[in-house]
């Protein structure tokens, strides 16, 4: 990967991006109030099945399609893939997770002006813009390698997991980071099966993962926002 692709993708996978994806559990909230996570090895364990079964089934595999259509202006799969993605966010959370920070990027982009005027109006033209929408357009814009950009996407996703576990189970920093570095295999083969599975495969079937966030929506103390 070329430096100034790699300087971009390090920025736009940062947390520090300031689009809210910190304060964002992803049900992981109710699981630790309901008693499912409470020690390193749950949190692990939640964690692997969350991507296995979640995440590398369904958001992983529409954002690596979405990044080959921005990448190809092929405006039509955009928005099949875009629309798809919204309506599988099955609860009130969710659906409000991936509208907010989509359009948090959204903004960022235009204010950091590394859009190109094509963009821009089919940016406009979505009523609303999911978060896998909004970054696969980032990655088109600043041309950074698909493979990379989808492997960034998925370890940006367990680091927020990982803290929430750190903030709230407790914890230790190390012991978080020891986790990070003990998924490595496991995103590296998430980010593999997303890029292969073929599109009849795809599936979001998380039913105990959507009562979780159903839940968490009328959970009395609460922290995050998902």
């Amino acid at each position: 990967m070329q430096a100034s692709a790699l300087l971009n993708l390090l920025q736009f996978a940062s947390p520090a991006l300031p689009i809210g994806a910190y304060s964002y559990s992803q049900g992981l909230e109710a699981a630790l109030e309901n008693g499912t996570v409470y020690n390193a090895p749950t949190a692990r364990a939640w964690i692997l099945r969350h991507l296995h079964e979640v995440v590398a089934q369904w958001e992983a595999p529409v954002a690596w399609r979405l990044m080959q259509a921005w990448t190809k202006r092929d405006w039509q799969a955009v928005d099949d893939w875009s629309e798809r993605f919204i309506a599988s966010r099955d609860s009130a959370e969710f659906r409000a997770e991936t509208i907010q920070m989509g359009y948090s990027l959204v903004k960022l982009l235009g204010e950091l002006d590394i859009l190109d005027a094509d963009a821009k109006a089919h940016l406009q033209r979505e009523p609303e813009v999911a978060l896998p929408t909004a970054f696969a357009c980032a990655v088109a814009a600043l041309k950074i390698p698909h493979d990379a950009a989808l492997l960034a996407m998925l370890f940006a996703w367990a680091e927020n997991q990982v803290l929430v576990c750190v903030k709230s189970v407790p914890l230790g920093q190390v012991a978080g980071q020891r986790m990070l570095l003990s998924l490595r295999d496991d995103i590296e083969a998430a980010a593999r099966y997303a890029q292969t599975v073929p599109d009849d495969d795809m599936c979001n079937w998380a039913p105990g993962l959507s009562l979780l966030s159903m839940q968490h929506e009328v959970q009395y103390s609460r922290l995050y926002r998902s």
